[in-house]
C-alpha cells in the first residue's frame, strides 16, 4: 500500500486553512483594540500631567509645540512644550477648546479643503501639506508668511491669510479666496495647531527637512 503524502492530503489543508483563519481573526481584533486606543483623543489631565499620547486633547493649543528628532524612533515627534499664548489666551477650557477644533474642522470639510490639501495622508497634493503647517517656519516671528501679513503672532498670520488669500501671492498656484470669516479662520487655525501636535510616526516624511523646522526655530 502507497503512504499517501501529507501535502496531498485535503484534511491537512482544511485543519491549516482553519488554524490560519482562527489566527487571523484574533490577530485582527487584537489589532482593532490596539489602534483605538493609540488613536482616541487624550484629555486636559493628560496634558497637565505630561502625559504623552498619539493624539492630545483639545487644550493642546494652550501649549506650545515643537519638532524635534527622536533617535530611537528615527524621525521627528512632535513635543508638548510650556504654556503658549493663542489669539491672546492660553486658559481654553477642554470645552472651549473642543468647540474651536470642531469649528475647524467643519470648515476644513464645508470649503472642501482637501480637494487641493492634504491632511494626514488623506486628500489632493495640488497645494502644500497641511499636517504639520502649524510648524511651518515660515509663519514664526521670523518667517515671510507672518511678515507678508504684517500680523505679530502665528496664529493671527495664519487667520488673515484664510481671511484674504489673494492679497498674499504665497505661492504659483493662488488659494481662492473662499469666503472665510473672522470665526472659521480661528477655528482653522487651531485645528492646524491640533494636527501638528498629533503623532504621525514622521509623516510628512519631507516635512523635517524644512530648514528651522526641527525644534521650532
Amino acid at each position: 500500500m502507497t503512504n499517501k503524502s501529507v501535502w496531498s492530503d485535503s484534511r491537512f489543508w482544511q485543519r491549516s486553512a482553519s488554524w490560519v483563519t482562527g489566527f487571523a481573526a484574533i490577530l485582527l481584533i487584537w489589532l482593532t483594540f490596539d489602534t483605538s486606543a493609540q488613536i482616541s483623543m487624550g484629555t486636559d489631565s493628560d496634558l497637565q500631567n505630561g502625559v504623552t499620547k498619539r493624539v492630545p486633547g483639545p487644550t493642546v493649543i494652550n501649549y506650545k509645540i515643537t519638532y524635534e528628532m527622536s533617535t530611537k524612533r528615527g524621525h521627528e515627534v512632535p513635543v508638548i512644550g510650556e504654556k503658549e499664548k493663542f489669539f491672546g489666551r492660553d486658559d481654553y477650557s477642554e470645552e472651549e477648546a473642543g468647540e474651536l477644533l470642531h469649528l475647524g474642522k467643519l470648515g476644513s470639510q464645508a470649503k472642501n479643503c482637501m480637494d487641493c490639501h492634504t491632511l494626514l495622508g488623506n486628500g489632493g497634493y495640488y497645494a502644500p501639506d497641511l499636517t504639520k503647517a502649524w510648524l511651518d517656519p515660515a509663519w514664526g516671528p521670523e518667517g515671510s508668511l507672518q511678515a507678508m501679513t504684517g500680523k505679530n503672532t502665528k496664529e493671527e498670520a495664519m487667520a488673515e491669510f484664510l481671511q484674504h488669500p489673494s492679497q498674499y501671492p504665497t505661492h504659483a498656484r493662488m488659494m481662492p479666496n473662499l469666503g472665510i470669516t473672522a470665526k472659521e479662520a480661528k477655528g482653522l487655525v487651531a485645528f492646524l495647531k491640533h494636527l501638528s501636535s498629533i503623532d504621525t510616526n514622521g509623516f510628512p516624511r519631507n516635512f523635517g527637512k524644512i530648514q528651522g523646522a526641527i525644534h521650532g526655530k
